[in-house]
């Protein structure tokens, strides 16, 4: 997936005045002359960071989910990159909670006695950078064991917000789960990332007005693989 971005006003997508991050597909291929998709990318996904953590300072937000309207929808590499971001632009320590399964030599420390719970969290985790960690899901739910998904949830963010400032959390696939709404209570917000030319404008506005049903706070939307038409003129000079 391509991580141009810029900005859109989303009322016309699930009839909100927050703003929606565009992730592009077609500009990523094109080497313009003094264009960097990269660097463009990067200053994007910059601005969603500090719009979303550090313009408000009335309701600071400190933990947030990101979940994908439907399940086939590429939410891990948008997290990794607003983790990234957001390490840039604090000192704080940050936490990925990732969904996927960790990687090759990753120890997930099973067996730890309970009474070492504080002190595993980080030991489970890769560190990405001096201030950065990707934190298994995997490896709470060996730590947190509770039966009921609100109280592992309760616990495992609770644990998270006493060693980290920030998390940002890879979330369930809002569309098919009701674990989307459950964390987006339970943390400062949810961003929904919707998926041009796939996510039905129906099936979005839906998932918005659940998840507003149980009051939950919606930060943003990001639009991903969005395409966007080259004109001629540029591609004369390519």
């Amino acid at each position: 997936m391509s991580m141009n971005a810029n900005v859109l006003p989303t009322s016309g997508l699930i009839g909100t005045e927050t703003e929606t991050t565009a992730l592009p597909q077609a500009l990523a291929d094109c080497p313009m002359h003094g264009f960097s998709p990269e660097n463009f990318a990067r200053e994007q996904i910059r601005g969603l960071v500090r719009r979303v953590f550090f313009t408000n300072k009335e309701l600071p937000v400190k933990q947030v989910v990101f979940s994908a309207a439907e399940p086939d929808t590429d939410v891990s590499v948008i997290c990794d990159r607003v983790g990234q971001a957001l390490a840039l632009e604090t000192s704080a320590d940050i936490a990925i909670v990732s969904r996927s399964s960790p990687g090759i030599g990753v120890d997930l420390g099973r067996g730890y006695p309970r009474s070492l719970e504080s002190a595993a969290i980080k030991s489970r985790s890769t560190q990405m950078a001096i201030n950065l960690w990707r934190v298994p899901e995997a490896g709470l739910r060996e730590l947190f064991q509770e039966s009921a998904t609100s109280q592992y949830w309760i616990s495992s963010l609770a644990e998270l917000r006493k060693h980290f400032e920030y998390v940002v959390i890879h979330g369930p696939a809002a569309g098919i789960s009701s674990d989307s709404a459950l964390l987006a209570q339970l943390t400062d917000g949810i961003i929904l990332v919707l998926e041009a030319h796939s996510t039905r404008r129906a099936s979005a506005r839906k998932i918005k007005e659940t998840l507003e049903g149980t009051d939950s706070r919606i930060l943003g939307t990001v639009l991903s693989e969005r395409t966007f038409p080259i004109p001629e003129m540029i591609y004369r000079r390519l």
